[in-house]
């Protein structure tokens, strides 16, 4: 009876780890098919892993699973599947590139600073519309998505053209050089950082804002070897009270670049004394 795939069971018993068979008889499959035709199901489960989505009809005698087959999920179940699983996994389930989660970052900032109409980018609000700006095909097939495309989406066209000048990707420097800025982790209450040679900033007093000039850009200040010298938003205090100290402290150390008594009137260059 031990290697019969299928019993009758008389009469059960409890024990410490489940239950012990004490009366049963061997039964054929067909006998038992037969016999439990009404919990009989066929149903087909698409699940997405983050790479792919996979089908498999599944036919089950109850709790039991007869069989398990590998089918084609269409479009629909496809979208669907990516869908269950980025909501209840989180937004990490979308596999988030460099690109998108730097504009969520700058959106973030946007609404955190101006408001409505800029779209709040929260993990909570994002997953409420996911179906607004996911790529679901994208991710179905497991070609990923940046979601840049889907988040710019969810402007409206006045905030479209205008996002650039509110939350610019990158700001030019007295030098010329054009520097990415840092912006803060979405759900953060701190501000945008932009890392530049000191030496780029010379004559600069105002420094840089965002978000229609709401808030000052927080400059770190670095050293020709791009080591930390200070971190200021107040510019003109800086070059008053804490160049002086700076200055003294590294003009020896990196020599080869300009050290001016007047940052004020010295020519802003990402260049050495020698090429200068």
């Amino acid at each position: 009876m031990l290697d019969q795939s299928w019993l009758a069971v008389a009469r059960t018993s409890r024990v410490t780890n489940g239950a012990l068979i004490r009366a049963a008889a061997p039964l054929s499959e067909s006998a038992a098919l037969d016999s439990g035709a009404t919990m009989l199901t066929n149903d087909t489960t698409v699940t997405w892993d983050g790479r792919e989505v996979r089908g498999r009809r599944v036919s089950r005698l109850g709790a039991i699973e007869l069989s398990s087959t590998p089918v084609r999920p269409d479009p629909v179940q496809a979208r669907h599947a990516v869908l269950d699983a980025v909501q209840s996994r989180g937004l990490d389930a979308v596999g988030w590139t460099k690109n998108g989660e730097a504009l969520r970052r700058r959106l973030a900032l946007a609404h955190r600073i101006l408001g409505d109409p800029w779209p709040d980018v929260s993990e909570e609000a994002l997953l409420a519309r996911a179906e607004e700006w996911l790529d679901f095909d994208a991710l179905a097939a497991g070609r990923g998505s940046d979601a840049t495309s889907g988040l710019r989406g969810l402007l409206g066209w006045q905030e479209s053209a205008r996002f650039d000048e509110v939350d610019p990707e990158t700001i030019t420097v007295p030098s010329g050089s054009r520097i990415r800025v840092d912006y803060p982790e979405p759900d953060s209450d701190t501000f945008p950082v932009l890392a530049v040679k000191l030496q780029e900033c010379f004559g600069w007093t105002d420094g840089p804002t965002v978000c229609d000039g709401q808030v000052r850009v927080v400059l770190h200040l670095l050293s020709p070897a791009r080591r930390p010298l200070a971190v200021t938003d107040d510019l003109a205090s800086f070059w008053a009270n804490v160049y002086p100290t700076v200055r003294a402290e590294n003009r020896g150390r990196y020599s080869k670049h300009p050290w001016p008594e007047d940052p004020m009137t010295a020519i802003p260059t990402k260049r050495t004394n020698r090429s200068l």
